[in-house]
């Protein structure tokens, strides 16, 4: 019996999911530690993880696996990497991690992000990079050359977080197209890394691995590694993809016409094109999707919502103030009409809004009434306005030509939610796909297609199954309608006061 196994390694825990290779079926999935990973922080604005905790824990969960499956310990095929966006390790050259990595949410580059754009100008970005430095991974890079140049001169090579665990597995440094996008890195014009940029910042493209495909062998697993995950050694890692092209990827949503979402504690709306969609404006940004290939461009553009699940697990927190669960809360706002009776929400209280031209909006609620309203009122307002943000969101992506007629989401979300899903369903006009997807699963499938044991994405995505299937409700829609204006002129009224 074949297996195939993969990891998610995120900011609050890692993931693992063994999936039994002929079948397709999941076999465990498993995930470390029981509490959330601590994120550093020792200034305003930063957010900092030792690689080493990652790594502990991914350990953790293949022996796990191991202890529940141990047939699996010299079964395994091949291995898949998912990993949180953005974030940068730096080694140097005998492999040791010479800070703490500044990942994701560490928003100090933004100034060093915005002093780059300036010096090369805005059209060289757009034109090459598809998005502005920001705060990705290249800017993050630049503020250690700026602030620490004694540990800037120490560094051999630069990863991401997906990369360094492969490192750890392999002990060979290697990156991806789709990674070096992300890092705003590639160079899309010339079809390579961009050495200019970083030679006009004085540092040597040395320091970046060499880059393979998303799907293809990329180091195999040492005798070492082999002992501290509890399989054999050689097994190959063959797949690994940021977290956001990553989910596209496990919904099979990898060619244009179809759209991916997520609804956790952030919002995301993932779409695929042939040919580059440029925002100007910078609302949404554009990688290099898991099949990119030079010769056959896909585009993955994603539209972040910060503000989306954590204002529900807000009030599931501080307004009810009983931390019921969420199917309960659910009941409670079916009780109450669409619209919520006038009193609705802005969720946009988790920082900076980049759909909103990063502006920190806060959170609002408004129309409310103190004879009529009460916390059910106030839980399907939550549930609307997250609905509302979504199709706010939609209505910016269907402006830069990325509308579609379905949207593919996991089945461990918002969407759970049928209230926030007919919402979002019966304004945007789109039909909602809830699949049996993790990321940690699709990092296993991709591992699958990256060895060469499955030939095709339709081969190692057919075993997926939808559990349900949310339809625009044309009655809802009507109503919604209404509500959504009056929510809309809300939120841009305020935008005009920042």
């Amino acid at each position: 019996m074949k297996y195939l196994l993969g990891f998610d390694i995120g900011s609050s825990s890692i993931k693992a999911a063994l999936i039994h290779a002929e079948s397709g079926e999941v076999r465990s999935i498993v995930s470390a530690p029981k509490k959330e990973m601590p994120i550093a922080s020792s200034q305003p604005g930063f957010a900092e993880q030792d690689p080493a905790m990652w790594w502990k824990y991914v350990c953790d969960c293949s022996n796990q696996i191991i202890e529940k499956h141990p047939d699996a310990s010299e079964n395994i095929v091949s291995i898949g990497i998912a990993y949180q966006m953005h974030g940068l390790v730096v080694i140097d050259k005998n492999g040791k991690v010479l800070r703490p990595s500044i990942i994701w949410c560490d928003s100090r580059a933004v100034d060093t992000g915005e002093a780059l754009l300036e010096e090369l100008e805005p059209d060289y970005f757009l034109h090459s990079h598809y998005n502005y430095p920001g705060n990705f991974t290249f800017s993050k890079l630049r503020w250690i050359q700026n602030h620490q140049p004694e540990l800037f001169d120490q560094i051999d090579k630069i990863m991401l977080p997906g990369d360094y665990i492969a490192f750890k597995m392999s002990g060979m440094a290697r990156t991806s197209i789709t990674g070096l996008s992300e890092g705003i890195m590639w160079n899309f014009e010339q079809n390579e890394l961009d050495k200019n940029l970083f030679e006009r910042c004085s540092m040597d493209p040395k320091m970046v691995p060499e880059y393979q495909p998303t799907f293809s062998t990329q180091g195999e697993v040492t005798s070492t590694a082999a002992k501290e995950l509890g399989i054999e050694p050689g097994v190959p890692i063959s797949y690994r993809s940021g977290d956001q092209p990553n989910n596209a990827w496990s919904l099979h949503v990898n060619e244009p016409g179809i759209m991916a979402g997520t609804g956790g504690t952030s919002g995301v709306l993932y779409g695929i094109s042939e040919q580059p969609v440029i925002d100007r404006s910078q609302r949404t940004n554009s990688f290099a999707h898991v099949n990119y290939t030079p010769e056959k461009p896909r585009i993955g553009t994603l539209l972040c919502i910060n503000g989306a699940g954590i204002l529900y697990s807000w009030i599931r927190k501080n307004i009810t103030g009983q931390e019921q669960e969420y199917a309960e809360l659910e009941n409670r706002a079916a009780t109450i009409s669409p619209g919520s009776e006038g009193v609705f929400m802005l969720p946009f209280g988790n920082g900076a809004e980049r759909m909103l031209q990063n502006k920190p909006i806060g959170a609002h609620l408004a129309g409310l009434d103190l004879n009529r309203h009460h916390q059910d009122h106030l839980i399907r307002a939550g549930l609307e306005g997250i609905g509302f943000a979504f199709y706010y969101g939609y209505e910016i992506m269907k402006e830069l030509g990325m509308s579609s007629h379905l949207l593919r989401v996991g089945n461990d979300n918002l969407f759970q939610s049928t209230i926030f899903s007919e919402c979002f369903a019966s304004l945007s006009g789109v039909t909602i796909e809830v699949r049996e997807a993790t990321g940690a699963v699709g990092a296993a499938l991709g591992a699958g297609l990256g060895s060469g044991y499955y030939k095709t994405a339709n081969e190692a995505l057919s075993s997926q199954e939808i559990k349900k299937t949310i339809e625009p409700n044309k009655n809802l829609s009507n109503t919604y309608e209404e509500y959504y204006h009056t929510w809309k002129e809300a939120l841009l009224n305020k935008l005009k006061t920042l």
